[in-house]
């Protein structure tokens, strides 16, 4: 449900909520909160609530410290893990400096921006998130280990899938909060888990994908153990991946399918540091259907973008390098203005590759462009790239690259 103002301030009462917290994420993507109480949510409406963003990695100095956030009703959601009474409740922000002027560094903002310019354009994105995480025990002391809860492989039962459970009770949480699974399963590696969401317009996509990573982390910490979404766990096995199902339509119903595969392929490696945020993240390319080379094909796992097999309201493009590292915002926001680069200027994609890269020999593999092997390529085509410079402000180009 999407709430007013004044039915939130209503809600706030007539529902017992005594917490409010105030959600953002950093330039990283690592959600931040503040909690205010229900006497201050008029005053955070209308003036917004101060921050001290110099403790906030890419948010300033203590020269200029001050940030505002402005909550936003309509995404009001209780946390069900809350108590019934005294209930906590959770909005997104906006970013602003004192003088109301967005700030530049509100990733949430950035991608608000790309679906207003994708709108007056004629189109409309669709996004889904399958994100993949993996169960660690705690040790005695309630730290996390890498020892997985299970020895389970893909797509296996119980009494192997011990998540099952985890799963199901993610799943439950989610839906109490308005978020609608797809699907969950055990994945490929030890402990390893998936559970896919259902599509939606990209703000909300990346509200979803934010709030399921914080719901994974409490429901697994609740049945004592540790969810871990960074790219490469462990080191012998499966990393986790952020595969994003993408579908756009125009205001002319025209078949844009080819220039949306061909804008992501050429801009994919411009966009790698930001979808790929992490020295660990290049640790995954090219094993475990984690995709290392640009190519796309219908239903490969094998490939960087692949069709997967639907009709209809069904039929999207699947990107396969991204992983649960990245600030899901920033990724949302190049990946629609890469697909629209694509359309404006009908870019053609390369043929097809319908092989199995993972086993196709040197010589076959020498015809291919690769994604950068390391954060420190990643980060020398980004800072040389027109598209990014066009569409990243300069200072979260900075952060990512000069760290």
């Amino acid at each position: 449900m999407k709430y007013s103002k004044e039915e939130v301030i209503q809600y706030v009462r007539e529902e017992d909520v005594k917490f409010i917290r105030l959600a953002f994420c950093d330039v990283f993507g690592r959600q931040k909160n503040i909690s205010i109480m229900p006497q201050e949510l008029s005053r955070a409406f209308e003036y917004g609530i101060a921050i001290d963003a110099s403790a906030i990695a890419g948010f300033g100095d203590e020269n200029h410290s001050d940030l505002f956030l402005h909550p936003e009703a309509d995404t009001l959601v209780p946390l069900p893990w809350r108590p019934e009474h005294g209930r906590v409740v959770r909005m997104f922000c906006s970013i602003t400096y004192p003088n109301g002027k967005i700030f530049e560094c509100d990733t949430r903002s950035i991608l608000k921006n790309a679906i207003q310019k994708a709108k007056i354009a004629g189109y409309q994105f669709f996004f889904g998130a399958e994100q993949e995480f993996y169960l660690f025990k705690l040790d005695d002391n309630g730290n996390p280990t890498r020892e997985p809860y299970d020895n389970a492989t893909y797509m296996d039962i119980a009494p192997e899938d011990k998540g099952e459970n985890i799963r199901r009770e993610v799943c439950l949480t989610l839906e109490q909060m308005g978020i609608q699974p797809e699907s969950s399963h055990h994945e490929e590696g030890p402990g390893q888990n998936e559970i896919d969401l259902r599509y939606s317009d990209p703000l909300t996509a990346a509200d979803n994908a934010m709030t399921f990573q914080t719901v994974v982390k409490t429901i697994a910490r609740r049945n004592g153990l540790c969810a871990d979404f960074s790219p490469k766990p462990l080191e012998d096995k499966p990393g986790n991946g952020f595969h994003i199902n993408i579908s756009v339509k125009s205001s002319d119903d025209a078949d844009n399918m080819k220039y949306l595969i061909a804008g992501i392929l050429d801009k994919i490696a411009d966009m790698t540091v930001f979808l790929n945020s992490t020295e660990s993240s290049y640790c995954r390319f090219g094993s475990n259907k984690a995709p290392k080379y640009i190519s796309w094909s219908s239903e490969n796992r094998s490939q960087l973008v692949r069709i997967p097999a639907a009709v209809g309201e069904y039929r999207r493009v699947e990107l396969r390098s991204p992983d649960p590292a990245a600030n899901t915002y920033l990724i949302f926001a190049l990946i629609i203005y890469a697909i629209l680069d694509g359309i404006e200027n009908k870019l053609e994609p390369p043929a097809s590759t319908d092989l199995n890269l993972y086993k196709a020999d040197a010589d076959t593999l020498a015809s291919f462009e690769q994604l950068p092997g390391n954060l420190k390529s990643a980060c020398a085509v980004a800072a040389n790239s027109s598209f990014i410079k066009k569409n990243i402000p300069d200072a979260i180009l900075d952060i990512y690259c000069n760290r």
